[in-house]
């Protein structure tokens, strides 16, 4: 198996000495070739003092003023290393420090320079620990040698020598290919790949798809070992897997497939009944995914790798082969080995009274459709029995008391256009959205509790976890968003000196709804919001407004939720569940009830540092992935939106202006839902934001005031200001950059700035970097 620097280093954590074999199984090598290149590996960093070898095992050594960080690059040659700590200082690479690392590459940075309150601390690559761009999208170019890969990106300041293998390229010239990269730089020896596929005469003449799946690697397909270690999964239960396992085979269950995007994966079970007492038991039946993947295998490695299931369009590529989702998802009448809540809650109050999370095998009895459960959410229940309406009603009745619980604590909830976040939870603001439809409102609420629940037992219980967890809003963000919202209307005021809290957004969000300006003011709300992360230290989410979250309900389509599966298990294994040999009352580990009585160490102190570190092992791999996984998705949604503006170049739309800056203001169009869904793509609005250039503003000289985000004329007095409702025309779209140039329209309809000059060379750096002006880039002003 291919590895990196990166995550061979993972492996040393706590300053512990790891022995070679150790590494040569979490690293999956079992070839004579990637033994010997583990072995290179190793002397290498033996040598230059990352490690250090003792009794035959290695060590990592910390060097002071070196750091790991991830490259981000711009067009103009200069890059900063970006820091994995929140709030740590971005560092300045110059061109002539980067040692051949590229934009996007995780590196290792030796600090030259110390900051100053002006400055950027400066730097210099010393490692590359991890390549990120393994292919790349590139237009083919002939020279007197051969052929020449240029990438699109522009970012990526290098030509590739391209091998032929047989391939007639000069049939592909000038045409835009997907590159593999066979070679790195090396000292004098250029970059060396492969066209892998010719994708079209240029971008537009490619497949969206096809874009971005190659700008972000994505692989399409699984390598033959995964595959065929996927198909030697068991097809059958045996007696010895029921065995310590809950027989809730009786239990009237249902599943509701197609939610997520991906009808052949269905990891959640649900169950509802009434106790003795009155209350309702409500069951949550998660995939027990990890009695089938074990540690450091093919699938698990590969699993990592993946990170999670992405979600293009239509298109899904899965975290784990089919074989795997056909073993693992609950299907309707057939024995599926789960881990059960059962959760009892107050069906007045909303409030959970205990719960229990127990290993257990079900069978489900009626398999939903998304559409189906949404008709019977929606009153049309003649098609279904009555246990299953009857089922659905009392969720939907269960789902209204559990939310007002959520929101009762502080938890966010933005008005938003419908998201497709398919995994049901907060999603990546960290915050409900309000627009969703009911069946994906109804699974939101009980995902987000049973995920609450793990995270609360978890912590009770002292054992390790990967949280979810989102920073609390910077005070200066918040204040500024407030002197916004005053220029909006909005009259509100938080005291700067006090915290902020869950329960503060809370109340902004309600005044907003009375607001002309709630979408722009949620816009604004919605950037002062840090981003969600994973990481082994506890800490809250602030969106959820809770002490402490994770994920868990997703075992096959995201990994740190088959992690923690694994680390339950161990929890239920190897947990004392008394202090002593001496105490004869045990306490049950599986139930909430052990939270009050437990005061001693659960776990054996080797165990639990063995689970801390084999988590803290692959946080900054889950954390990058998701991030690219991201921006693919985003890249998709972009070039879709491009293409739909590309077909409506001249037609003049009406839309309020969400953001103004020194080189113009970005107007968000409103694209009705029907032409949307006449495009080919979802019959719901999207929100497509374009730039009106100040350039194209011809009728006077503008000037910028960034304390009222507005654009002032100097003779005519006329403005544009943040939230202003303007006419404006589609006036040309660069489709693979996903920019799109917008003019303004008069009373009289005539776009005022049909001479519009072209946008700058850097102008889809703007797009890309949130609305910074490229020349606020450059710390240093080299170019002044």
């Amino acid at each position: 198996m291919e590895f990196s620097i990166a995550t061979l280093l993972a492996n040393f954590t706590d300053d512990k000495l790891v022995a070679r074999k150790v590494l040569e199984k979490k690293l999956g090598c079992e070839d004579e070739n990637s033994l010997q290149k583990l072995h290179i590996a190793l002397d290498i960093l033996e040598k230059i003092g990352i490690l250090v070898k003792e009794r035959g095992k290695y060590r990592r050594v910390t060097e002071e003023g070196l750091i790991e960080a991830k490259l981000r690059c711009s067009s103009k040659g200069f890059c900063f290393a970006i820091q994995d700590v929140e709030g740590a200082e971005d560092i300045y690479i110059r061109e002539s420090h980067l040692s051949n690392a590229w934009n996007g590459d995780r590196v290792l940075v030796r600090v030259l320079k110390e900051g100053s309150r002006r400055r950027s601390p400066e730097g210099e690559v010393k490692l590359i620990l991890e390549r990120s761009n393994h292919t790349l999208l590139a237009r083919i170019k002939q020279v007197e040698s051969g052929f020449r890969a240029v990438p699109l990106d522009d970012r990526l300041l290098f030509e590739l020598k391209l091998q032929t293998n047989g391939m007639k390229l000069e049939e592909a010239l000038d045409h835009l290919a997907h590159v593999e990269v066979l070679r790195y730089p090396l000292a004098q020896y250029p970059p060396l790949g492969r066209v892998v596929q010719i994708l079209g005469s240029d971008a537009e003449a490619a497949a969206d798809i096809d874009l971005v799946t190659c700008k972000h690697d994505l692989a399409r397909n699984f390598s033959e070992t995964v595959a065929e270690a996927a198909t030697k999964l068991p097809k059958r239960l045996l007696k010895a897997d029921l065995k310590n396992r809950l027989d809730l085979r009786s239990l009237f269950t249902l599943t509701i497939a197609g939610a997520n995007g991906d009808p052949k994966v269905v990891e959640n079970a649900f169950s509802l009944e009434k106790t003795a007492n009155g209350a309702w038991r409500l069951g949550v039946h998660i995939s027990d995914v990890s009695h089938y993947v074990q540690p450091d295998e093919a699938l698990d490695r590969e699993a990592l790798r993946r990170g999670r299931s992405v979600y293009l369009g239509e298109l899904v590529l899965p975290m784990f082969p089919d074989a795997v989702a056909d073993r693992c998802s609950l299907v309707a009448g057939s024995d599926r080995l789960t881990l059960s809540f059962l959760i009892n809650i107050d069906p007045k109050s909303g409030e959970v009274i205990d719960w229990e999370i127990q290993p257990s095998v079900i069978q489900v009895d009626t398999a939903l459709n998304k559409q189906q459960a949404e008709a019977v959410l929606n009153g049309d229940s003649h098609k279904q029995s009555e246990q299953v309406v009857q089922t659905l009603q009392d969720l939907e009745e269960l789902r209204k008391a559990v939310k007002q619980v959520r929101l009762a604590r502080g938890s966010l909830q933005l008005n938003l256009p419908p998201n497709q976040n398919p995994y049901y939870d907060e999603g990546i603001l960290g915050a409900v959205v309000v627009n969703d439809l009911p069946v994906h409102s109804l699974l939101t609420e009980l995902v987000l509790l049973v995920n609450q629940l793990t995270a609360t037992h978890f912590s009770a219980l002292g054992v390790p976890a990967i949280w979810r967890v989102q920073g609390t809003p910077d005070a200066e963000d918040v204040q500024e968003m407030l002197k916004l919202a005053i220029n909006l209307g909005v009259e509100l005021a938080l005291e700067p000196e006090v915290d902020i809290q869950p329960l503060d957004y809370q109340h902004l969000t309600r005044a907003f709804v009375e607001s002309a300006s709630e979408q722009v003011l949620t816009y604004l709300l919605q950037d002062t919001l840090k981003p969600s992360s994973y990481t082994t230290t506890k800490w809250p989410h602030f969106g959820l407004a809770l002490p402490q979250y994770l994920h868990f309900t997703a075992p096959l389509r995201r990994y740190p939720d088959l992690l923690l599966q694994r680390v339950y298990y161990s929890l239920l294994e190897h947990g004392r569940d008394r202090r002593n040999t001496r105490v004869k009352e045990r306490i049950n580990l599986r139930h909430s009830s052990s939270h009050i009585e437990i005061n001693w160490n659960v776990l054996p102190p080797e165990l639990q540092q063995e689970l801390q570190s084999d988590l803290t092992r692959v946080i900054i791999q889950i954390n990058d992935r998701e991030k690219e996984v991201q921006e693919a998705e985003a890249d998709l949604a972009g070039l879709q939106k491009a293409q739909l503006m590309k077909q409506r170049i001249g037609q003049v739309f009406q839309g309020v202006i969400t953001g103004v800056q020194s080189y113009g203001f970005f107007v968000e169009i409103e694209v009705p839902a029907a032409e949307v869904a006449a495009s080919g793509h979802l019959g719901i609005p999207l929100r497509v934001e374009g730039l009106v250039h100040v350039s194209s503003l011809k009728d006077d000289w503008y000037e910028y005031r960034a304390r009222q985000q507005a654009l002032f004329g100097r003779k005519n007095r006329a403005s544009y200001r943040l939230g202003d409702r303007v006419s404006v025309q589609v006036k040309s779209v660069d489709y693979y950059r996903q920019q799109i140039d917008l003019v303004t329209v008069g009373s009289d309809g005539v776009a005022k700035g049909l001479d519009v000059s072209a946008p700058s060379e850097d102008l889809s750096d703007i797009y890309l970097s949130n609305h910074l002006d490229p020349d606020d880039l450059d710390p240093y002003g080299e170019d002044e």
